[in-house]
């Protein structure tokens, strides 16, 4: 894949000085000034034909213009009055809320609000094709993976399990270290690890899910891969226009998809790779 030099802004150091910067307005229009008009979930069961296991998502979204934000939760997780609480409120609140996953969705559909996924932001689009749920999954798997440049044999940290992403990786000769908060074992029978900042030292990248910035694992394992020259890979349903604002400090690249997401609809899609020049690291 071409690399990308274009980033959205200027990297930041942490996620709490991203978040700094929205509250003071550094980065757009002064966050009091915005207001949620619509939150909604997005709930979820799957298992793919062919398949041994399925499982649930649940997902916190909320639209402010023409740009919708979103945060994955443990199904069953989030509070009813969560959604209350979103509409109408103004995203400098939102960033203020005592559930993580609202302030990340508001976190992120602001800064789709203020840089969309678009070439001039550094986004490269790849299109999914029209298909069933694993078709799409594949397709998804492909464009996730074709980001780590690794050799034949490398080992990869997978931290929240999509046997799909397992399943690419298994057909380019890559090892893995499956990694979830959930454990259990993969489609193959697989451990599944659950100490992702542990299990990171024996893997040469890191291939990383959203929902790390909803469950606050994000930042350790940024500040290992950054710490030790490591790739860090994310695919980001969570946090889409979130995660590309840390390309260069640490993340090499990111595949973001927006709502909707490839399980909502068999018909065409797309999702926007970003990576740095050089490997961003």
């Amino acid at each position: 894949m071409t690399s990308v030099g274009a980033r959205p802004a200027a990297p930041v150091r942490t996620y709490g000085d991203l978040v700094a910067d929205v509250r003071a307005g550094a980065l757009g229009p002064d966050p009091r000034t915005l207001r949620i008009a619509v939150a909604f979930t997005t709930r979820q069961a799957v298992r793919h034909d062919g398949r041994g296991t399925g499982y649930r998502n649940e997902v916190l979204s909320l639209r402010l213009a023409e740009a919708v934000g979103s945060c994955a939760v443990e199904p069953g997780e989030l509070p009813d009055g969560a959604l209350d609480d979103c509409v109408g409120a103004d995203v400098a609140a939102l960033l203020r809320h005592p559930l993580p996953a609202v302030r990340v969705a508001a976190l992120d559909a602001y800064l789709m609000h203020v840089a969309p996924h678009i070439p001039r932001h550094g986004a490269q689009p790849v299109a999914l094709p029209a298909g069933s749920s694993l078709e799409k999954s594949r397709a998804r798997a492909r464009a996730v993976v074709e980001l780590l440049d690794l050799p034949d044999g490398g080992t990869v940290l997978v931290v929240g399990v999509v046997n799909s992403l397992l399943e690419e990786l298994r057909s380019r000769g890559l090892g893995y270290v499956p990694c979830d908060l959930k454990g259990g074992v993969t489609e193959w029978g697989e451990p599944v690890v659950t100490d992702a900042p542990a299990a990171a030292g024996s893997c040469e990248a890191l291939l990383v899910s959203g929902m790390t910035l909803g469950n606050g694992t994000f930042e350790p394992l940024r500040a290992h891969a950054l710490r030790h020259g490591k790739q860090l890979v994310l695919f980001a349903q969570t946090g889409s226009a979130v995660l590309p604002r840390f390309l260069g400090h640490g993340v090499t690249a990111v595949c973001a998809e927006p709502y909707p997401f490839f399980w909502l609809d068999g018909g065409p899609g797309v999702v926007h790779r970003y990576r740095c020049s050089g490997g961003g690291r």
